[in-house]
């Protein structure tokens, strides 16, 4: 059995898997004041909630965009689970030929996204990771990654607008009954969830003009259902993508463990 630890903005996302079955995965959330014992302790818990030994985890891979916590992680690792983990980052390999000025640059989770939908789906494809930001990753028929795009995240943007508009309220992410709100909170809404769903059609419409073939989309992220079910362009949500994708990453550089 593996664990695969997607560290995020907002939330840390584990998965078991046994062999290629994801058997069990949690959320909780990011936090730079937590000790690696504390997220032990969680850690222990949610085991045995699981109905799983810890003696079990063979290996453990992360991939992390808070660079912070991606010691505190390893030590937790090493101290409760006897295990050193594969980090994400140089030196690991992916089986995806960068095309990137600068790849160092890009997130290790847009990384992780891309070689679980080349392996899930195949190319030409676009992934569209609803997170802190919302990330659009761009992967061609060879199984080349382009590149991609980088907007606001839909929380990022609803708070925005709770903190910098005196008037507007805090609101529930929810889908209004009408585009046309009546009321402040259902405008609200109308144009979060439909203006990002507006967003993703018109960025994947370009992005499918400027590669000049087919392509397929899916999304990944906590909100990928929500404003998927509004566009034309996404194909498929698979909200366990990325840790399908640390999965088969561990697999290709399980030999470094031994």
């Amino acid at each position: 059995m593996i664990l695969v630890v997607d560290i995020g903005n907002t939330n840390i996302v584990l998965g078991m898997y046994e062999g290629s079955e994801l058997l069990h995965h949690f959320r909780i959330s990011t936090s730079r004041q937590t000790t690696s014992d504390e997220y032990g302790v969680m850690i222990y818990n949610l085991f045995r909630m699981a109905g799983v030994e810890a003696e079990r985890i063979e290996g453990v891979m992360i991939s992390s965009v808070v660079p912070p916590i991606v010691g505190v992680i390893e030590q937790m690792c090493r101290t409760y689970l006897k295990k050193t983990p594969l980090v994400v980052g140089p030196g690991i390999k992916t089986g995806l030929n960068l095309r990137y000025e600068n790849p160092r640059e890009i997130g290790a989770d847009r990384i992780v996204n891309a070689v679980a939908a080349v392996e899930l789906y195949g190319g030409p494809v676009v992934v569209v990771d609803f997170g802190t930001a919302t990330t659009f990753d761009c992967i061609d028929a060879q199984g080349t990654y382009l590149g991609g795009a980088i907007v606001p995240g839909i929380g990022i943007s609803t708070e925005a607008l709770y903190q910098r508009a005196s008037k507007l309220p805090r609101i529930e992410l929810e889908k209004p009954k009408k585009v046309i709100g009546r009321n402040t909170i259902h405008a609200m809404q109308s144009g979060i969830i439909y203006g990002y769903a507006g967003q993703v059609d018109g960025i994947v419409k370009r992005i499918r003009q400027e590669m000049n073939t087919e392509l397929q989309v899916i999304a990944t992220g906590g909100l990928a259902p929500l404003i998927c079910a509004e566009t034309e362009s996404v194909r498929e949500v698979n909200p366990l993508l990325t840790l399908e994708g640390l999965r088969l990453i561990y697999e290709r550089n399980k030999a470094l463990t031994r």
